[in-house]
């Protein structure tokens, strides 16, 4: 492991462009944290995921093949 050279001092340029965005707009985090919540950090209706999975329809095989 290196240590004391130049790479401790290295940042990409992605790492750079997300701390400078943050500092520019310090309320993005909390639009984050609204946007996370609208699409994962919800209940599930364990209902309705039992309804949706037997009402699949299995896919064939092939996808592709023409039905003769």
């Amino acid at each position: 492991m290196l240590t004391g050279g130049t790479h401790d001092m290295y940042e990409s340029e992605h790492t750079r462009f997300m701390r400078e965005l943050f500092e520019k707009k310090p309320a993005l985090a909390d639009e984050q944290k609204k946007g996370r919540a609208i699409w994962w950090d919800r209940q599930l209706d364990l209902d309705q995921e039992k309804r949706d999975a037997q009402s699949r329809v299995a896919q064939t095989a092939y996808v592709y093949q023409t039905k003769v």
